[in-house]
């Protein structure tokens, strides 16, 4: 296991009802920015919650946070928070309005010259207004984690820092119940590609944090689907399994003192920044062709993988793996989520932008060993093609 130190500071509260725990976490002197996505926290009865819960306190709204937020859009939050003296940042949404708070918390504050700075020269940020999360959409794992990802002109660039990581998370599985397919999708695999980005790595005895990740992927291989199915669709126990998963894929626990790959998500980036494609949905395109181009350098782990998830006990080593490919991509089809860039309607050309995009955004040398170069990574969109 590799040296590593560990520390996640956010407090969660997690079940139904637990919106009203804001009433006590905001300190009553604060000035709350409340932010949000494109209102639909207003058809399903979050907003009416939240305003309930801050009812002894000043605050103030700011909504239209994009999926995959934009630049443009947070640094509009700016001219509210001078204007009101805003101490304080509240995200209510999924892991886009969460990243978009963690930008809009540092940019406040931002010493530099320009707070773009953050993402393009990874400026250090030395200190940010305090953050809690509501959250509607399990997926990210932004909620308690330090990281955030935010895109300008077609730049999907991310950025951490211990300054951004919320204070606390109120994780209520009852909302998730008014989100479409689409986004419960999106959720479940984007939690699953997490996991597997700190798992099929290598081998490093990593005993602990292996079985933490089998027991994540496995779970939201059985709960996923029943997200779906209309018989189980509404069942809280579902809802509350898949939420807890993505959190818990991402909040620093599975990944401490093994190695992290990280590669999908680096290209996934490029075709959101290129093509404003679902986050989820590009992830699901290129794990399965990161798994057959680097099935050398992850052997070990893709037949620990193969053994220990899909339970796949017949067969050459060979023949185990390939089958655990191929159950991996059946999964992400039952997701309803594409698995190969024709899925997107892109071809050869598009592969000709993302590369030229990868080298310009300097991703020249990803994955746990730092090997694979531009080569390798074109091989990964090919064999996504």
């Amino acid at each position: 296991m590799l040296n590593f130190s560990f520390q996640n500071q956010t407090r969660i509260h997690f079940g139904e009802g637990q919106i009203d725990k804001l009433s006590t976490e905001i300190p009553k002197d604060a000035k709350v920015l409340v932010v949000y996505g494109g209102g639909s926290i207003k058809n399903n009865g979050v907003y009416d919650q939240v305003v309930n819960a801050l009812k002894d306190h000043t605050w103030f709204e700011f909504s239209g946070i994009e999926p995959n937020p934009k630049y443009d859009t947070l640094m509009k939050a700016q001219a509210v928070i001078k204007k009101h003296d805003i101490d304080y940042i509240m995200a209510v949404g999924g892991g886009s309005v969460a990243d978009g708070c963690k930008f809009i918390a540092a940019a406040a504050l931002f010493t530099g010259d320009d707070p773009w700075d953050i993402l393009a020269k990874q400026q250090p940020i030395e200190s940010a207004l305090p953050i809690g999360v509501v959250l509607t959409l399990p997926a990210t794992g932004s909620e308690t984690n330090a990281n955030a990802v935010v895109t300008r002109d077609g730049n999907k660039l991310p950025f951490m820092s211990p300054a951004v990581r919320p204070q606390f998370a109120v994780l209520d599985p009852a909302v998730t119940l008014s989100l479409s397919d689409r986004q419960i999708s999106n959720g479940v695999v984007d939690a699953f590609i997490h996991t597997m980005e700190q798992y099929l790595t290598y081998n490093v005895n990593g005993k602990v944090q292996d079985r933490f990740a089998e027991g994540l992927l496995q779970t939201l291989i059985e709960e996923g689907p029943k997200a779906l199915q209309p018989e189980t669709k509404d069942n809280l126990d579902v809802r509350a399994n898949i939420m807890w998963s993505a959190t818990m894929a991402l909040n620093g626990l599975i990944g401490a003192g093994v190695p992290q790959d990280w590669a999908t998500h680096m290209i996934g980036h490029e075709l959101t920044g290129a093509y404003e494609i679902d986050h989820a949905r590009t992830l699901s395109i290129v794990l399965p062709a990161v798994m057959k181009v680097r099935r050398t350098a992850k052997h070990e782990k893709l037949l620990q993988y193969a053994e220990r998830v899909w339970h796949i006990t017949q067969g050459s080593e060979e023949q185990k793996i390939d089958q655990a490919i191929a159950l991996t991509e059946d999964f992400f089809k039952q997701m309803a989520m594409p698995v190969h860039l024709s899925d997107i309607e892109l071809g050869a050309a598009d592969i000709d932008i993302l590369m030229a995009n990868l080298e310009g955004h300097g991703m020249v040398a990803l994955g746990e060993t730092k090997d694979i170069n531009l080569e390798i990574s074109r091989q990964i969109l090919e064999q996504a093609s």
